[in-house]
């Protein structure tokens, strides 16, 4: 299985489009065949109208047909999984084993969607009967739940080519919901996007869904993205990216004439709190823990802890100083992209310069895409009075704030930025006085952890990956990860006084369906 340079528009291929461009090769420092062109206006209106003409019939597919389709296009990954490894290694530099476990983790988090479809729980069907005789107004049937918004669009992201790209949660959410989706596929893995765009098209087809179900895009530059999130067709948008990419996509949104919510995953710090009595406990383990988080995949991820919050003592410098030193020996690897890597290396220069910043670990970087761990500390008045000091370097760099005594550490988590995660570690007999502080990250972050590590994101039905600004676009009101994904692809309707025959399916008197529904206030699954 290879790429030929094509977007996949419906069942059908782009036209000759405009500018191409090439995918790179980041560890060889050579560009990859074939070239991609750029898809043209009249492609992108094709791609909408097909998504447009599939959108009623998808609203309306039985959750059980919407899970075979996601199950189908699981086990086609699985299928292929050493053809898209390879690919996906050549365009990103990222280790087998690693590309690996993420097509497991895309393939399992299809099913999980389609578990979710299947069952119907997520559509949150309410039943209020009518009371003709209520005194003095009769009381009308009421009937709601959420229902498909239509077509949407996904753009790839650069860090994860499987889990958050094309089959990736936003897509699989959005199918899962009962959505047609367009992905803008993204420039760093071109070739991996095609090759995972086509085997979604053999499941469309083997599923005998329409063929405007799904349409994958290729661009070189920003106008197909502009264009797909101002198209009057477009119901809502999932990105994964930079927090400038993010607001530049959520302000387009917010200008149309009709505007449509934009779930964005942007910027996080992702701060480590550790108390003295954690150090006391478990110091080394914690070394061990921190460094491994801090540099997996590069720091690229984007639960990257970005921000270790410490009070100074004795036993803290020494904690930082075997961290230190554990940073120093750890090889320079490969950035996803020349565009990354040329930020990190702009982005940490920059913070160098900041006043009251002390630089404690700097590797030299030889390869054109390498990088290797750059720390940095200051003390908390520092930070307090900075914020460029609370924004994310994405990449192997984070820094140490030290805080004189408890207060202080308390002060810099009320001056903390919407993050993914907050992370407190304590020892056993002091967890009960820090609540105070696990409120205030709480307040801070969409996902609280109590001596663990952010990175390693597990997808389940209760998991929240989102949270403030600017850490999303919609403040936290969301997830991209999770079966409550499927919420940001649906909308809340509700039929007053229908005919049982009239209604949908889910809120039929006979519950054909078998959902579990809240009739009259209290939840069954069975007939009214």
């Amino acid at each position: 299985m290879k790429p030929d340079g094509s977007s996949l528009i419906g069942f059908g291929s782009g036209g000759p489009g405009g500018a191409s461009f090439k995918a790179f090769d980041p560890a060889m420092d050579i560009f990859i065949e074939p070239s991609f062109p750029t898809v043209d206006a009249s492609d992108v209106e094709r791609a909408v109208q097909l998504a447009v003409a599939a959108a009623p019939a998808w609203a309306k597919l039985a959750g059980a047909q919407r899970g075979k389709f996601l199950r189908c296009i699981a086990e086609n990954l699985e299928s292929k999984i050493d053809d898209l490894v390879a690919r996906a290694g050549q365009e990103t530099g990222l280790p087998a084993a690693r590309l690996q476990g993420e097509v497991a983790r895309t393939a399992g988090q299809l099913r999980l969607y389609a578990e979710a479809a299947e069952r119907g729980d997520w559509l949150d069907a309410r039943i209020e009967t009518a009371q003709p005789e209520r005194t003095p107004l009769p009381k009308p049937d009421h009937r709601s739940m959420l229902r498909a918004i239509g077509p949407v669009v996904v753009f790839g992201s650069s860090n994860f080519p499987f889990a958050y790209s094309v089959a990736g949660g936003d897509t699989a959410s959005a199918f899962a919901a009962g959505c047609p989706v367009i992905v803008k596929a993204h420039p760093a893995h071109p070739g991996t996007s095609e090759m995972v765009g086509r085997l979604i098209l053999h499941a469309v087809r083997d599923c005998g869904l329409p063929e405007g179900t799904f349409s994958l895009l290729f661009d070189a530059g920003f106008e197909v993205g502009q264009t797909l999130v101002q198209h009057p067709a477009i119901r809502a948008v999932g990105f994964t990216g930079s927090l400038r990419g993010g607001r530049a996509l959520t302000d387009l949104a917010a200008a149309r004439p009709e505007p449509i919510p934009v779930y964005a995953e942007m910027g996080s710090v992702n701060p480590v709190f550790i108390t003295a009595g954690a150090l006391a406990e478990r110091a080394a383990a914690l070394v061990d823990g921190l460094h491994a988080s801090a540099t997996v995949g590069v720091g690229q991820f984007c639960t990257n802890p970005g921000l270790v919050v410490l009070e100074r003592s004795s036993a803290a410098e020494n904690f930082v100083a075997r961290l230190t030193e554990k940073l120093r020996t750890t090889p320079e690897a490969t950035l996803l992209t020349v565009g990354m890597h040329k930020a990190f290396v702009g982005n940490t220069e920059r913070r160098a310069r900041q006043p009251g910043v002390k630089m404690l670990v700097q590797a030299p970087m030889s390869a054109a895409c390498g990088a290797a761990p750059v720390w940095f500390e200051t003390e908390a008045k520092h930070f307090l009075g900075n914020h460029a000091l609370s924004e994310e370097i994405f990449g192997p760099s984070s820094l140490v704030v030290w805080c004189e005594n408890r207060a202080e550490m308390f002060a810099v988590a009320q001056r903390l930025e919407g993050s993914l995660t907050a992370t407190l570690h304590a020892a056993a007999g002091e967890r009960t006085a820090q609540r105070d502080l696990l409120d205030v990250l709480a307040e801070r972050a969409g996902r609280v952890i109590l001596n663990g590590f952010p990175t390693g994101l597990e997808v389940s039905h209760a998991i929240v990956h989102g949270g403030p600004y600017p850490s999303t676009s919609d403040g936290g009101r969301s997830t991209s990860v999770g079966t409550r994904a499927l919420h940001r692809w649906a909308r809340l309707i509700c039929y007053q006084n229908f005919a049982d025959e009239l209604l949908p399916p889910e809120l039929q008197n006979t519950n054909p369906l078998g959902l579990r529904r809240l009739v009259n206030g209290e939840w069954s699954s069975g007939r009214i």
